[in-house]
Protein backbone atom coordinates (compact mmCIF):
# COMPACT_ATOMS: atom_id res chain seq x y z
CA UNK A 1 0.00 0.00 0.00
CA UNK A 2 2.23 2.27 1.04
CA UNK A 3 4.92 1.53 -2.33
CA UNK A 4 1.42 2.52 -4.57
CA UNK A 5 1.20 5.38 -2.41
CA UNK A 6 4.76 6.46 -3.26
CA UNK A 7 4.39 5.85 -7.19
CA UNK A 8 1.39 7.82 -6.96
CA UNK A 9 2.61 10.66 -5.44
CA UNK A 10 5.61 10.67 -7.91
CA UNK A 11 3.48 10.38 -10.71
CA UNK A 12 1.75 13.49 -9.54
CA UNK A 13 5.10 15.96 -9.03
CA UNK A 14 6.46 14.42 -12.53
CA UNK A 15 3.06 15.31 -14.09
CA UNK A 16 3.23 19.06 -12.73
CA UNK A 17 5.42 20.46 -14.73
CA UNK A 18 3.48 19.47 -17.74
CA UNK A 19 0.16 20.51 -16.57
CA UNK A 20 1.70 24.03 -15.60
CA UNK A 21 3.24 24.41 -18.74
CA UNK A 22 -0.07 23.77 -20.43
CA UNK A 23 -2.01 25.93 -18.24
CA UNK A 24 0.51 28.62 -19.22
CA UNK A 25 0.33 28.32 -23.08
CA UNK A 26 -3.74 28.18 -22.11
CA UNK A 27 -3.66 31.37 -20.63
CA UNK A 28 -4.04 34.59 -22.73
CA UNK A 29 -0.93 36.75 -22.94
CA UNK A 30 -0.87 40.02 -22.73
CA UNK A 31 0.49 41.14 -26.27
CA UNK A 32 3.46 43.50 -27.02
CA UNK A 33 2.76 46.05 -28.47
CA UNK A 34 3.15 46.28 -32.70
CA UNK A 35 6.30 47.91 -33.92
CA UNK A 36 4.15 50.47 -35.78
CA UNK A 37 1.95 51.19 -32.16
CA UNK A 38 2.16 54.71 -31.45
CA UNK A 39 2.77 56.63 -28.31
CA UNK A 40 0.55 59.91 -27.81
CA UNK A 41 2.54 62.49 -25.73
CA UNK A 42 -0.14 65.63 -24.11
CA UNK A 43 1.30 67.94 -23.05
CA UNK A 44 0.21 69.86 -19.06
CA UNK A 45 1.39 73.05 -18.77
CA UNK A 46 0.59 75.83 -16.77
CA UNK A 47 -2.97 76.25 -15.18
CA UNK A 48 -4.98 73.32 -15.71
CA UNK A 49 -8.96 74.73 -16.35
CA UNK A 50 -12.14 73.85 -18.30
CA UNK A 51 -10.44 73.91 -21.60
CA UNK A 52 -7.52 71.62 -21.15
CA UNK A 53 -10.11 68.85 -21.08
CA UNK A 54 -11.04 69.30 -24.24
CA UNK A 55 -7.12 68.37 -25.75
CA UNK A 56 -7.16 65.42 -23.15
CA UNK A 57 -10.28 64.28 -24.55
CA UNK A 58 -9.02 64.62 -28.35
CA UNK A 59 -5.77 63.06 -27.13
CA UNK A 60 -7.06 59.68 -25.79
CA UNK A 61 -9.55 59.65 -28.57
CA UNK A 62 -7.33 59.20 -31.01
CA UNK A 63 -4.97 56.97 -29.30
CA UNK A 64 -8.03 54.41 -28.89
CA UNK A 65 -8.69 55.04 -32.58
CA UNK A 66 -4.76 54.58 -33.72
CA UNK A 67 -4.37 51.54 -31.24
CA UNK A 68 -1.95 53.28 -29.24
CA UNK A 69 0.52 51.50 -27.40
CA UNK A 70 0.81 53.72 -24.53
CA UNK A 71 -0.71 57.46 -23.54
CA UNK A 72 1.98 59.71 -21.95
CA UNK A 73 1.38 62.84 -19.86
CA UNK A 74 4.32 65.29 -19.76
CA UNK A 75 3.44 67.50 -16.90
CA UNK A 76 4.65 70.67 -15.48
CA UNK A 77 1.55 72.84 -13.13
CA UNK A 78 1.41 74.76 -10.38
CA UNK A 79 -2.99 72.88 -10.93
CA UNK A 80 -5.98 74.26 -11.66
CA UNK A 81 -9.65 73.91 -10.80
CA UNK A 82 -11.06 71.00 -9.28
CA UNK A 83 -13.74 70.58 -12.01
CA UNK A 84 -11.42 70.07 -14.33
CA UNK A 85 -9.57 67.76 -12.67
CA UNK A 86 -11.89 65.72 -12.14
CA UNK A 87 -13.34 65.78 -15.31
CA UNK A 88 -9.75 64.66 -16.80
CA UNK A 89 -9.60 61.71 -13.72
CA UNK A 90 -12.88 60.15 -14.95
CA UNK A 91 -11.79 60.91 -18.83
CA UNK A 92 -8.70 58.63 -17.83
CA UNK A 93 -9.97 55.84 -16.09
CA UNK A 94 -12.24 55.49 -19.11
CA UNK A 95 -9.04 55.44 -21.67
CA UNK A 96 -8.55 51.92 -22.90
CA UNK A 97 -5.11 52.50 -23.57
CA UNK A 98 -2.84 52.85 -21.00
CA UNK A 99 -1.85 56.51 -19.30
CA UNK A 100 1.12 57.48 -17.90
CA UNK A 101 2.55 60.54 -16.38
CA UNK A 102 6.12 61.74 -16.84
CA UNK A 103 6.70 65.04 -14.41
CA UNK A 104 9.08 67.61 -15.78
CA UNK A 105 9.17 70.07 -13.03
CA UNK A 106 6.19 70.55 -10.72
CA UNK A 107 2.61 68.68 -10.59
CA UNK A 108 0.79 70.26 -7.43
CA UNK A 109 -2.81 70.29 -6.49
CA UNK A 110 -5.04 69.47 -10.02
CA UNK A 111 -1.63 68.15 -11.77
CA UNK A 112 -0.52 65.68 -8.81
CA UNK A 113 -4.58 64.33 -9.23
CA UNK A 114 -4.50 64.05 -12.28
CA UNK A 115 -1.07 61.70 -12.03
CA UNK A 116 -2.53 59.82 -9.27
CA UNK A 117 -5.01 58.55 -11.69
CA UNK A 118 -2.22 57.47 -14.05
CA UNK A 119 -0.66 53.64 -13.99
CA UNK A 120 2.79 54.62 -13.79
CA UNK A 121 4.67 58.22 -12.50
CA UNK A 122 7.92 59.04 -13.65
CA UNK A 123 9.40 62.28 -12.54
CA UNK A 124 12.63 63.81 -14.00
CA UNK A 125 15.98 64.81 -11.30
CA UNK A 126 14.34 67.58 -9.27
CA UNK A 127 10.54 67.16 -10.25
CA UNK A 128 8.10 67.46 -7.32
CA UNK A 129 4.49 66.36 -6.87
CA UNK A 130 1.70 66.46 -4.29
CA UNK A 131 -0.05 69.53 -2.16
CA UNK A 132 -3.21 68.90 -3.34
CA UNK A 133 -5.37 71.21 -0.69
CA UNK A 134 -8.05 73.05 -2.22
CA UNK A 135 -7.83 76.63 -2.30
CA UNK A 136 -10.80 79.64 -2.88
CA UNK A 137 -9.09 82.04 -5.13
CA UNK A 138 -9.78 85.57 -4.90
CA UNK A 139 -11.31 87.59 -8.08
CA UNK A 140 -8.50 90.29 -6.91
CA UNK A 141 -6.09 87.46 -6.75
CA UNK A 142 -4.01 85.96 -4.39
CA UNK A 143 -5.80 83.02 -2.15
CA UNK A 144 -8.85 83.64 -0.13
CA UNK A 145 -9.50 82.36 2.95
CA UNK A 146 -12.30 79.52 3.58
CA UNK A 147 -15.00 79.09 6.39
CA UNK A 148 -14.18 76.24 8.70
CA UNK A 149 -17.45 74.40 7.18
CA UNK A 150 -16.84 74.90 3.22
CA UNK A 151 -12.94 73.93 3.71
CA UNK A 152 -14.09 70.69 5.51
CA UNK A 153 -16.64 69.85 2.96
CA UNK A 154 -13.82 70.65 0.09
CA UNK A 155 -11.02 69.18 1.67
CA UNK A 156 -13.72 65.65 2.19
CA UNK A 157 -14.55 65.92 -1.11
CA UNK A 158 -10.58 65.90 -3.27
CA UNK A 159 -9.76 63.83 -0.53
CA UNK A 160 -11.96 61.14 -1.79
CA UNK A 161 -11.39 61.79 -5.26
CA UNK A 162 -7.54 60.94 -4.68
CA UNK A 163 -8.06 58.56 -3.04
CA UNK A 164 -10.51 56.85 -5.16
CA UNK A 165 -7.92 57.91 -8.47
CA UNK A 166 -4.90 56.20 -6.45
CA UNK A 167 -6.16 53.22 -5.58
CA UNK A 168 -7.37 52.29 -9.31
CA UNK A 169 -4.46 53.08 -10.71
CA UNK A 170 -2.92 50.96 -8.19
CA UNK A 171 -1.28 53.99 -5.91
CA UNK A 172 -0.98 54.30 -1.99
CA UNK A 173 -4.39 55.76 -1.08
CA UNK A 174 -3.33 56.81 2.36
CA UNK A 175 -0.54 58.84 0.71
CA UNK A 176 -2.56 60.30 -1.65
CA UNK A 177 -5.07 61.37 1.16
CA UNK A 178 -1.82 63.07 2.90
CA UNK A 179 -1.62 65.16 0.37
CA UNK A 180 -4.75 66.81 1.16
CA UNK A 181 -5.02 66.41 4.61
CA UNK A 182 -2.34 68.26 6.58
CA UNK A 183 -3.66 66.64 10.20
CA UNK A 184 -2.61 62.94 8.48
CA UNK A 185 0.61 61.23 9.39
CA UNK A 186 1.96 59.05 6.84
CA UNK A 187 5.06 56.88 8.17
CA UNK A 188 6.64 53.10 7.01
CA UNK A 189 6.84 51.16 10.03
CA UNK A 190 8.58 53.21 12.38
CA UNK A 191 9.89 56.00 9.62
CA UNK A 192 8.03 58.87 9.57
CA UNK A 193 7.70 60.04 5.73
CA UNK A 194 5.01 62.91 6.58
CA UNK A 195 4.44 64.39 9.89
CA UNK A 196 0.91 65.80 10.92
CA UNK A 197 0.62 69.04 10.26
CA UNK A 198 2.48 69.29 6.99
CA UNK A 199 1.23 68.32 3.17
CA UNK A 200 3.12 65.59 1.72
CA UNK A 201 5.56 66.73 -1.26
CA UNK A 202 7.71 64.55 -2.60
CA UNK A 203 10.51 64.85 -4.79
CA UNK A 204 11.72 62.83 -7.38
CA UNK A 205 14.48 60.79 -5.10
CA UNK A 206 11.65 60.66 -2.24
CA UNK A 207 8.98 58.99 -3.96
CA UNK A 208 11.76 56.22 -5.17
CA UNK A 209 11.80 55.57 -1.20
CA UNK A 210 10.43 51.70 -0.71
CA UNK A 211 7.27 51.82 0.62
CA UNK A 212 5.23 49.11 2.89
CA UNK A 213 5.23 46.54 0.25
CA UNK A 214 8.29 47.14 -0.55
CA UNK A 215 7.75 49.16 -3.95
CA UNK A 216 8.38 52.49 -4.46
CA UNK A 217 6.33 55.18 -2.90
CA UNK A 218 4.53 56.79 -5.98
CA UNK A 219 7.29 57.22 -8.35
CA UNK A 220 8.14 54.49 -11.36
CA UNK A 221 11.69 55.48 -11.88
CA UNK A 222 13.92 58.68 -12.40
CA UNK A 223 14.38 59.74 -15.75
CA UNK A 224 15.81 62.72 -17.06
CA UNK A 225 13.71 63.11 -20.65
CA UNK A 226 10.84 61.72 -22.54
CA UNK A 227 13.33 58.94 -24.24
CA UNK A 228 14.19 57.51 -20.97
CA UNK A 229 10.63 57.72 -19.93
CA UNK A 230 10.22 55.58 -22.91
CA UNK A 231 13.02 53.27 -22.37
CA UNK A 232 11.64 52.10 -18.80
CA UNK A 233 8.58 51.49 -20.33
CA UNK A 234 9.72 49.04 -22.83
CA UNK A 235 8.70 51.86 -25.69
CA UNK A 236 11.73 52.75 -26.86
CA UNK A 237 11.65 53.36 -31.14
CA UNK A 238 7.46 53.47 -30.99
CA UNK A 239 6.60 56.15 -33.00
CA UNK A 240 5.52 59.49 -31.04
CA UNK A 241 2.82 61.49 -31.47
CA UNK A 242 2.77 64.68 -29.82
CA UNK A 243 -0.93 66.04 -29.33
CA UNK A 244 -0.03 70.57 -30.01
CA UNK A 245 -2.84 72.41 -28.43
CA UNK A 246 -4.12 74.14 -31.57
CA UNK A 247 -4.29 78.08 -31.29
CA UNK A 248 -8.20 77.36 -31.61
CA UNK A 249 -8.33 75.62 -28.39
CA UNK A 250 -5.89 78.63 -26.83
CA UNK A 251 -8.39 80.96 -28.49
CA UNK A 252 -10.70 78.77 -26.14
CA UNK A 253 -8.64 78.57 -23.15
CA UNK A 254 -8.11 82.71 -23.23
CA UNK A 255 -12.39 82.99 -23.44
CA UNK A 256 -12.96 80.93 -20.83
CA UNK A 257 -10.35 83.32 -18.39
CA UNK A 258 -11.97 86.21 -20.09
CA UNK A 259 -15.54 85.17 -19.89
CA UNK A 260 -16.85 88.15 -17.23
CA UNK A 261 -14.98 90.47 -19.57
CA UNK A 262 -16.68 89.33 -22.64
CA UNK A 263 -20.14 89.30 -21.17
CA UNK A 264 -19.98 92.54 -19.99
CA UNK A 265 -18.99 94.16 -22.90
CA UNK A 266 -21.82 92.07 -24.25
CA UNK A 267 -24.41 93.30 -21.90
CA UNK A 268 -22.96 96.92 -22.13
CA UNK A 269 -23.86 97.01 -26.03
CA UNK A 270 -27.34 95.74 -25.88
CA UNK A 271 -27.85 98.69 -23.13
CA UNK A 272 -26.67 101.00 -25.38
CA UNK A 273 -28.76 99.59 -28.15
CA UNK A 274 -31.86 100.18 -25.95
CA UNK A 275 -30.74 103.43 -24.82
CA UNK A 276 -30.08 105.02 -28.71
CA UNK A 277 -32.02 104.85 -31.46
CA UNK A 278 -31.99 101.86 -34.34
CA UNK A 279 -28.76 99.20 -34.12
CA UNK A 280 -25.25 100.05 -35.19
CA UNK A 281 -22.16 99.15 -33.73
CA UNK A 282 -22.51 98.91 -30.02
CA UNK A 283 -24.91 96.32 -31.22
CA UNK A 284 -22.80 94.32 -32.95
CA UNK A 285 -20.11 94.06 -30.82
CA UNK A 286 -22.11 93.39 -28.17
CA UNK A 287 -23.42 90.73 -29.93
CA UNK A 288 -20.04 89.25 -31.59
CA UNK A 289 -18.82 89.17 -27.38
CA UNK A 290 -21.54 86.95 -26.46
CA UNK A 291 -21.34 84.85 -29.76
CA UNK A 292 -17.11 84.85 -28.68
CA UNK A 293 -18.19 83.62 -25.20
CA UNK A 294 -20.63 80.59 -26.14
CA UNK A 295 -18.06 79.45 -29.04
CA UNK A 296 -15.26 79.67 -26.78
CA UNK A 297 -16.98 77.78 -24.33
CA UNK A 298 -18.02 75.16 -27.00
CA UNK A 299 -14.78 74.16 -28.34
CA UNK A 300 -13.93 73.92 -24.68
CA UNK A 301 -16.22 71.45 -24.09
CA UNK A 302 -18.40 73.05 -21.98
CA UNK A 303 -21.40 75.26 -23.69
CA UNK A 304 -23.61 73.10 -25.38
CA UNK A 305 -26.45 74.05 -28.02
CA UNK A 306 -28.96 74.10 -25.16
CA UNK A 307 -27.35 76.93 -23.80
CA UNK A 308 -27.22 78.56 -26.94
CA UNK A 309 -31.48 77.83 -27.48
CA UNK A 310 -31.91 79.08 -23.80
CA UNK A 311 -30.10 82.07 -24.51
CA UNK A 312 -32.31 82.61 -27.40
CA UNK A 313 -35.46 81.90 -26.05
CA UNK A 314 -34.35 84.52 -23.18
CA UNK A 315 -33.57 87.45 -25.35
CA UNK A 316 -36.88 86.68 -27.50
CA UNK A 317 -39.25 86.60 -23.94
CA UNK A 318 -37.05 89.87 -23.27
CA UNK A 319 -37.55 91.33 -26.87
CA UNK A 320 -41.24 90.94 -26.48
CA UNK A 321 -41.70 92.67 -23.55
CA UNK A 322 -39.83 95.67 -24.43
CA UNK A 323 -41.98 96.21 -27.79
CA UNK A 324 -44.66 94.10 -27.54
CA UNK A 325 -46.21 93.65 -23.89
CA UNK A 326 -47.05 96.76 -22.26
CA UNK A 327 -45.27 97.15 -18.65
CA UNK A 328 -42.68 94.88 -17.58
CA UNK A 329 -43.65 91.34 -16.41
CA UNK A 330 -43.47 87.77 -15.93
CA UNK A 331 -42.06 87.32 -20.25
CA UNK A 332 -39.32 89.90 -19.11
CA UNK A 333 -38.40 88.59 -15.89
CA UNK A 334 -38.22 85.11 -17.11
CA UNK A 335 -36.47 86.10 -19.94
CA UNK A 336 -33.86 87.70 -17.70
CA UNK A 337 -33.54 84.48 -15.63
CA UNK A 338 -33.22 82.25 -18.72
CA UNK A 339 -30.42 84.31 -19.91
CA UNK A 340 -28.81 84.26 -16.41
CA UNK A 341 -29.08 80.05 -16.99
CA UNK A 342 -28.06 80.07 -20.20
CA UNK A 343 -24.56 81.54 -18.93
CA UNK A 344 -23.83 79.60 -16.09
CA UNK A 345 -25.04 76.51 -18.08
CA UNK A 346 -21.96 77.65 -20.55
CA UNK A 347 -19.57 77.75 -18.21
CA UNK A 348 -20.15 74.58 -16.66
CA UNK A 349 -19.30 71.07 -17.33
CA UNK A 350 -21.49 68.45 -18.51
CA UNK A 351 -22.14 65.91 -15.67
CA UNK A 352 -20.63 62.72 -16.57
CA UNK A 353 -22.55 60.61 -14.22
CA UNK A 354 -26.31 61.96 -16.03
CA UNK A 355 -26.98 64.00 -13.41
CA UNK A 356 -29.81 66.46 -14.24
CA UNK A 357 -27.98 69.47 -12.45
CA UNK A 358 -24.37 69.48 -11.89
CA UNK A 359 -23.25 69.83 -7.78
CA UNK A 360 -23.23 72.95 -6.12
CA UNK A 361 -19.46 73.22 -5.91
CA UNK A 362 -18.96 72.85 -10.03
CA UNK A 363 -21.66 75.86 -10.17
CA UNK A 364 -20.07 77.97 -7.45
CA UNK A 365 -16.89 79.62 -10.42
CA UNK A 366 -19.94 79.74 -13.13
CA UNK A 367 -22.34 82.08 -10.89
CA UNK A 368 -19.11 83.76 -9.26
CA UNK A 369 -18.44 84.98 -12.87
CA UNK A 370 -21.17 85.71 -13.53
CA UNK A 371 -22.08 87.70 -10.72
CA UNK A 372 -19.04 89.84 -11.24
CA UNK A 373 -20.18 90.08 -15.42
CA UNK A 374 -23.66 92.08 -13.48
CA UNK A 375 -22.17 93.96 -11.63
CA UNK A 376 -19.34 95.13 -13.68
CA UNK A 377 -22.26 95.75 -16.14
CA UNK A 378 -24.09 97.93 -13.63
CA UNK A 379 -21.29 99.90 -13.29
CA UNK A 380 -20.73 100.17 -16.41
CA UNK A 381 -24.20 101.53 -17.18
CA UNK A 382 -24.41 104.28 -14.37
CA UNK A 383 -20.74 105.69 -16.15
CA UNK A 384 -22.58 105.88 -19.19
CA UNK A 385 -25.38 107.08 -18.16
CA UNK A 386 -23.89 110.19 -16.55
CA UNK A 387 -21.40 110.62 -19.55
CA UNK A 388 -22.63 109.07 -23.10
CA UNK A 389 -25.22 112.06 -23.61
CA UNK A 390 -22.35 114.10 -23.40
CA UNK A 391 -20.51 112.36 -26.02
CA UNK A 392 -20.04 113.30 -29.39
CA UNK A 393 -21.03 110.01 -30.25
CA UNK A 394 -24.30 110.10 -28.94
CA UNK A 395 -25.06 113.39 -30.68
CA UNK A 396 -24.78 112.14 -33.56
CA UNK A 397 -26.43 108.53 -32.44
CA UNK A 398 -29.49 111.08 -31.00
CA UNK A 399 -31.46 113.76 -31.36
CA UNK A 400 -30.51 115.56 -28.36
CA UNK A 401 -32.63 119.27 -28.94
CA UNK A 402 -35.59 119.34 -28.08
CA UNK A 403 -38.95 121.14 -29.87
CA UNK A 404 -42.32 122.52 -28.17
CA UNK A 405 -45.83 122.18 -28.73
CA UNK A 406 -46.12 126.14 -28.81
CA UNK A 407 -43.49 126.17 -31.61
CA UNK A 408 -45.53 124.57 -34.08
CA UNK A 409 -44.14 121.38 -33.39
CA UNK A 410 -45.53 118.15 -32.64
CA UNK A 411 -44.35 114.18 -31.76
CA UNK A 412 -47.98 113.29 -32.33
CA UNK A 413 -51.52 114.34 -32.29
CA UNK A 414 -53.59 114.41 -29.53
CA UNK A 415 -55.61 111.85 -29.00
CA UNK A 416 -56.53 112.23 -25.21
CA UNK A 417 -60.09 113.25 -26.63
CA UNK A 418 -60.54 109.55 -27.22
CA UNK A 419 -60.98 108.11 -23.91
CA UNK A 420 -64.43 106.85 -23.82
CA UNK A 421 -65.13 106.00 -27.05
CA UNK A 422 -66.06 102.99 -28.48
CA UNK A 423 -64.71 100.62 -31.60
CA UNK A 424 -64.52 97.23 -32.89
CA UNK A 425 -61.27 95.28 -33.13
CA UNK A 426 -60.59 94.73 -36.87
CA UNK A 427 -57.69 92.08 -35.86
CA UNK A 428 -57.28 89.57 -32.35
CA UNK A 429 -56.13 91.83 -30.00
CA UNK A 430 -52.52 89.34 -28.34
CA UNK A 431 -52.21 92.41 -26.99
CA UNK A 432 -51.64 94.49 -30.31
CA UNK A 433 -53.47 94.69 -33.15
CA UNK A 434 -56.23 96.98 -34.72
CA UNK A 435 -59.16 98.62 -34.17
CA UNK A 436 -61.87 101.00 -35.96
CA UNK A 437 -62.85 103.43 -33.44
CA UNK A 438 -65.09 106.64 -34.44
CA UNK A 439 -64.47 105.53 -38.25
CA UNK A 440 -60.73 105.60 -38.03
CA UNK A 441 -58.61 102.38 -38.92
CA UNK A 442 -56.06 102.57 -35.61
CA UNK A 443 -53.22 100.45 -34.01
CA UNK A 444 -54.19 99.67 -30.32
CA UNK A 445 -52.64 98.13 -27.39
CA UNK A 446 -54.88 96.16 -24.43
CA UNK A 447 -53.39 96.18 -20.97
CA UNK A 448 -52.48 92.22 -21.48
CA UNK A 449 -55.49 90.90 -22.24
CA UNK A 450 -56.47 89.10 -25.28
CA UNK A 451 -59.84 89.89 -27.46
CA UNK A 452 -60.81 87.98 -30.60
CA UNK A 453 -61.37 90.11 -33.97
CA UNK A 454 -64.98 91.38 -33.93
CA UNK A 455 -65.32 91.92 -30.16
CA UNK A 456 -66.36 95.73 -29.23
CA UNK A 457 -63.69 97.75 -27.55
CA UNK A 458 -63.79 100.97 -25.19
CA UNK A 459 -60.37 103.66 -25.16
CA UNK A 460 -59.08 103.77 -21.50
CA UNK A 461 -56.30 105.59 -22.37
CA UNK A 462 -54.96 107.58 -25.14
CA UNK A 463 -51.33 109.38 -25.25
CA UNK A 464 -50.55 110.41 -28.91
CA UNK A 465 -50.15 106.89 -30.92
CA UNK A 466 -50.33 104.70 -28.25
CA UNK A 467 -54.03 103.80 -27.55
CA UNK A 468 -54.72 101.50 -25.08
CA UNK A 469 -58.57 99.65 -24.87
CA UNK A 470 -60.38 97.31 -22.91
CA UNK A 471 -63.05 95.08 -24.06
CA UNK A 472 -66.70 97.07 -23.40
CA UNK A 473 -69.37 95.58 -21.13
CA UNK A 474 -72.77 94.44 -22.01
CA UNK A 475 -74.39 97.34 -21.88
CA UNK A 476 -72.09 99.21 -23.50
CA UNK A 477 -72.20 96.61 -26.80
CA UNK A 478 -75.90 96.98 -26.74
CA UNK A 479 -75.78 100.94 -26.95
CA UNK A 480 -72.94 100.36 -29.77
CA UNK A 481 -75.59 98.02 -31.33
CA UNK A 482 -78.82 100.36 -31.07
CA UNK A 483 -76.28 103.07 -32.71
CA UNK A 484 -75.87 101.10 -35.91
CA UNK A 485 -79.46 99.63 -35.90
CA UNK A 486 -80.87 103.81 -35.92
CA UNK A 487 -78.21 104.53 -38.37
Amino acid sequence: MLSRMKALCLLMVSLFPLVASTRAETEPARPAPAPSAPVYVIPIRGQIEGALLYVIRRGLAEAERQDAAAVVLVMDTPGGTLAAASDIVRAIQAAHRPVHTFVEKDAFSAGAIIALATRKIFMAPGAVIGDALPIMMSPIGGVQEMSEGLEEKAVSAVAALVRSAAQTAGHDPELAEKMVRRELEYKIGDDVISPAGHLLTLTAEEALQLGQDGQPLLSAGTAPDLTAVLEQLSLAGQPLVEMKITSTEKLARLIAGAAPILMIIGFLGIYIELKTPGFGLPGILGAACLALFFWGHHIAGLAGMEDLLILLAGLILILLEIFLIPGFGFAGIFGIALVLVSLVGAMTRATPDGAWLPAWNELQLPVFKTGVALVGTGVGALILGRFLPRSRLFGRLALTTATAAAEGYTASPDTSAMVGQTGVALTPLRPAGAARIDGQHLDVVTSGEFINAGAMVRVVEAHGNRIVVAQAEAKEQQAEGRGLNSA
